[in-house]
């Protein structure tokens, strides 16, 4: 009986774990160029950082529930040099520069690399989207809201880093803190990702998302599903970015630029809407 028991216990173990790897399979999608989407619950958090947090910055607060409504996926890498190529027929680095630090001696060869990301405007970004759903026939692609995006960096965390509060773990997850002589972007998906799976949430580039930017949004934010002003002249980034002048890293941080401003250090990952 006890022999006949165990078969029974191993037979039920193995008929209940099969769908959890069915859905796994279900979890993720790779597109017609190789972009790979992670599926993004719906659910709440908590936006924005804490008072007690006191390096914060005002445009951080105050700390708001929000909830998305529906699943989406997200893009696992930021949009790389090769994927930008494959849609837009060329490299990004043949757009002129909203600043003259791709002149500095050897930035140029360190930036250009098809596994880095591509830094683009907003407006350029907005155009890869078009061109992105017109080749795939359908409107599936966008950028994530603000609040999608936080959401999905924080992966059910409250910390300040989707890792924890000590910045001196930041090195594991993010390209940060390097110099304009030697540094640039890097190759996706070579730091540990969050706990989603999502990579370079942290460092690398900033990543711009739709909204416009509102230093007092916060305070009026709706509830659900919230969308920034659309009549700003700036657009949000989030994330950081390699650069020691990007001042922080942390998951509620945001900062502004002109939608036609074209960097180094300021690139994107698409939401695919999930039907």
């Amino acid at each position: 009986m006890n022999t006949m028991r165990w078969i029974y216990c191993l037979a039920y173990t193995a008929l209940a774990l099969a769908p959890s790897f069915t859905l796994a399979a279900e979890n993720t999608q790779t597109n017609s160029i190789g972009m790979e989407f992670t599926l993004i619950p719906a659910g709440s958090f908590l936006m924005g950082s804490a008072d007690e947090l006191t390096e914060a910055a005002g445009n951080e607060k105050p700390r708001h529930r929000v909830t998305i409504s529906k699943p989406f996926y997200l893009s696992k890498y930021e949009v790389t040099q090769a994927q930008w190529e494959a849609v837009m027929g060329s490299n990004p680095y043949s757009l002129q520069r909203s600043n003259s630090f791709y002149s500095l001696p050897g930035m140029a060869a360190r930036l250009r690399k098809s596994h880095n990301p591509a830094t683009v405007s907003w407006l350029d970004a907005q155009e890869f989207i078009q061109k992105l759903n017109r080749k795939e026939g359908h409107q599936r692609y966008r950028l994530p809201t603000e609040a999608e995006w936080e959401y999905a960096a924080r992966a059910g965390t409250t910390t300040a880093y989707s890792f924890g509060d000590d910045p001196k773990e930041l090195g594991r997850y993010a390209w940060h803190g390097e110099d304009f002589a030697s540094g640039s972007t890097h190759p996706f998906g070579q730091k540990a990702p969050n706990p989603w799976g999502l990579y370079d949430m942290h460092g690398n580039v900033w990543e711009w998302v739709q909204d416009g930017y509102d230093e007092h949004y916060y305070a009026n934010s709706p509830a659900q599903d919230p969308q920034g002003p659309r009549t700003s002249s700036s657009r949000v980034v989030r994330g950081g970015s390699w650069h020691e002048s990007a001042t922080s890293w942390r998951s509620a941080f945001r900062r502004s630029y002109a939608p036609d401003y074209r960097g180094i250090s300021i690139g994107f990952r698409l939401v695919m809407s999930a039907n």
